[in-house]
């Protein structure tokens, strides 16, 4: 247990909250989700499931008319032929990546992981007792990482590959040529990758590039999706893997060892969110694009931040080292002294350090309020 770590993001929200008792006026910037509402057609189609008895226990890998939906859905974007079992439909995305570390990796085995990344590939992979190899994303290349550093990384033990764009915490979007590279690193080698896709809809520029549509790679690969980031669903719990048929039977294991299965109502709402119109998804990637725009050229003005511009995601992953701080302590200073709620840099591991990651999951009324206040405390203190 000593080994697990945590994600900060709902730290600070405690903390964030506990000031707003006392009647602190606090601009939140810190929670990684969408600020939308579930689009009412989804909200229709969960509460018509209801009525129709969704309410009893589903298969362990999913109801299969949602497992159809989400094989077609990845088959159209991604390029590649997906049947039903070659996927798991799990209460969130997090369980994908737990249970993938559960199924492939043993005590001493390499992961390489992105660095600064989300939290929990490093807290699950050194709970399951393997050894964390990060991969540094760059700054200097919009936060891409270095295909000849990974392919440096790259040995015997290496069981995992860990790969996320658009990335957080800091926006980054992998190019197809670092895809193809990647590829390439990797060779024949008998190495899996994990592919965390969770934001594959909210690209602001290009495109997006998968890792499975690559020759060769859809059997060694286990794609990461869901529905919390795309059509704000958070709450509902609702996320899958795709892989190979083989794999999916384990990893459909560990679910009947652990949930038994994702509640049934919530799965007939995703094969609305699939299969119904995309407008809300579209409108929302729109907003946070205009936010986005926003909350880069207000960093940019500030003393001691400097912020390039994120190509996806909803996070902006501003470099804070002229301000002379530790990215921990600046943090904390602007939820106490400013009332802005931010994360870290180092929330997302060591590399993070000299950064900061604020969301543009709020309104631009309020991301202004958050960058006059951060631009007042910089004029005070720096």
């Amino acid at each position: 247990m000593a080994r697990l770590g945590t994600e900060t993001a709902f730290e600070v929200l405690v903390k964030a909250r506990a000031l707003e008792a006392q009647g602190r006026d606090i601009v939140h910037l810190e929670i990684g989700e969408p600020d939308f509402d579930t689009p009412e057609n989804i909200i229709g189609a969960a509460v018509d499931a209801l009525h129709k008895g969704f309410t009893h226990y589903g298969p362990s890998a999913g109801l299969l008319p949602l497992r159809e939906a989400i094989a077609e859905y990845v088959s159209e974007t991604r390029g590649v032929s997906v049947t039903p079992d070659e996927v798991v439909v799990v209460p969130g995305g997090k369980p994908i990546i737990f249970f993938t570390m559960l199924a492939l990796a043993d005590e001493g085995d390499e992961i390489i992981y992105p660095n600064p990344g989300f939290p929990i590939y490093e807290s699950m992979i050194n709970y399951v007792g393997a050894k964390a190899v990060p991969i540094r994303l760059r700054e200097e290349m919009d936060f891409r990482l270095d295909v000849d550093e990974l392919a440096g990384l790259i040995n015997d033990r290496t069981k995992l590959i860990i790969m996320n764009s658009p990335q957080n915490p800091t926006g980054g979007v992998l190019e197809k040529k670092d895809i193809d590279g990647i590829a390439r690193a990797i060779g024949d080698r008998n190495v899996m990758v994990l592919t965390d896709e969770i934001y594959s809809r909210l690209i602001f520029e290009g495109e997006h590039h998968s890792i499975i549509s690559v020759d060769g790679m859809k059997d060694r690969c286990i794609l990461l999706d869901g529905f919390s980031k795309t059509y704000a669903m958070t709450g509902w719990r609702m996320g899958y893997g795709v892989m190979r048929a083989d794999l999916a039977g384990s990893i459909a294991r560990l679910m009947t060892n652990s949930n038994s299965c994702t509640a049934s109502f919530t799965q007939i709402a995703g094969v609305e969110a699939l299969r119904g119109p995309q407008a809300s998804v579209e409108a929302m990637c729109a907003e946070f694009k205009k936010r986005r725009d926003v909350m880069v050229a207000g960093l940019n003005k500030i003393k001691g931040f400097s912020c390039r511009l994120p190509k996806g995601a909803f996070y902006v992953f501003p470099n804070i080292q002229q301000t002379g701080w530790p990215s921990k302590k600046l943090a904390d200073a602007l939820l106490e002294d400013a009332g802005v709620a931010a994360l870290s840099g180092t929330a997302f591991g060591d590399f993070g350090e000299g950064y900061l990651r604020f969301s543009v999951a709020n309104s631009i009324e309020n991301i202004e309020k958050a960058l006059e206040r951060v631009g007042a405390w910089a004029s005070s203190n720096l």
